[in-house]
């Protein structure tokens, strides 16, 4: 057994050839390899380069129910741990992506803007489709982010881009209500149910810098409202609480996007996102089962399995009220 381990392992030599040299059938030299594992003859460890935490990723995965998670370094500052965020989904999109997927992507994520800065072009056509899930109209000065991250990632995948011209939040529900019925909004509309792919940044009570300068945020009285009600995050404008139940009040009809019911139903849910500060909004997002997939830095993925060991978090099915 140990000179076909050392054959094996060590000079790199193929079984039958062993099998050849030592005049054995090729299934007893792979029997005896088995073997020398079982009597750790042989110890077969992996060496998990720097940078990788496979260890976190599981247990993140199996805590949460999640399909995949993918942990990057947290780095010196929040603007490093954008572009380490940004390039892992990058890579996760380029490695992952099937034929025919209708992509899902959300507006004024700073972190889905660093994805498709750090993605690679396909090197063929696979026939997607890409849409905004999140009105992406706003403040001209901010606005193109919004029409970057839709165009960009169409370009990318060498797919065809749905825009949804609307804010992101209307100044009343009648608005809103107006803007569902344009026949110019709809066929984006129709869309949300046939994503397969979402790519979704996670966001907190207080809004990110690229929210605010694209106007589309909720008033302080009105941010105080959520807080009141618990809200700790959102996605795509849609809050939720610490357990990740939908904080619904009047604001929910003033936001023209994809509903956390229809996110739920989408194959792969993405969510993006890190930072300390958005601790309580990435936990409530799991713990609503909103995103089966997450890609996080490090310090989060550490709190989440040092904070929260749920032993298993009970599968959320959510029926909101559609909007009219």
């Amino acid at each position: 057994m140990a000179k076909i381990a050392r054959l094996y392992y060590e000079r790199g030599v193929r079984q039958a050839a062993i099998a050849a040299q030592l005049d054995l059938s090729q299934a007893t030299v792979s029997r005896l390899l088995k073997r020398a594992e079982e009597e750790q003859i042989v110890r077969i460890t992996v060496s998990v380069p720097h940078g990788a935490f496979t260890g976190l990723e599981e247990e993140l995965q199996v805590t949460y129910g999640l399909k995949e998670v993918i942990v990057v370094d947290s780095g010196a500052d929040e603007d490093e741990i954008l572009r380490n965020l940004g390039a892992a989904a990058a890579y996760y999109v380029e490695t992952t992506l099937k034929s025919g997927e209708i992509i899902g992507i959300s507006s004024w994520s700073s972190t889905l803007v660093g994805m498709v800065d750090a993605m690679h072009p396909l090197p063929r056509s696979i026939s997607t489709k890409v849409v905004q899930i999140l009105g992406g109209v706003g403040n001209p000065n901010a606005e193109n982010h919004a029409t970057h991250l839709t165009r960009r990632m169409a370009s990318l995948t060498r797919g065809e881009a749905t825009f949804l011209p609307t804010p992101g939040i209307t100044g009343s529900a009648e608005m809103a209500r107006i803007y569902l019925e344009d026949p110019f909004i709809r066929p984006a509309l129709a869309q949300f149910e046939q994503v397969t792919l979402a790519l979704v940044g996670i966001g907190t009570v207080e809004p990110s810098t690229l929210l605010t300068s694209s106007g589309n945020i909720f008033n302080a009285e009105e941010l105080d409202l959520l807080r009141q009600q618990g809200s700790v995050g959102d996605i795509c404008l849609r809050f939720f609480d610490q357990d990740g139940v939908p904080v619904l009040t009047p604001l929910n009809d003033r936001v023209i996007g994809m509903r956390l019911e229809q996110l739920q139903k989408v194959p792969r849910s993405v969510g993006i996102a890190g930072g300390l500060r958005k601790l309580q909004a990435i936990r409530g997002a799991l713990m609503g089962r909103w995103i089966n997939v997450l890609i996080t830095d490090r310090g989060i993925a550490e709190a989440l399995v040092r904070e929260v060991r749920p032993p298993q978090i009970a599968a959320r099915t959510v029926t909101l009220a559609a909007q009219p």
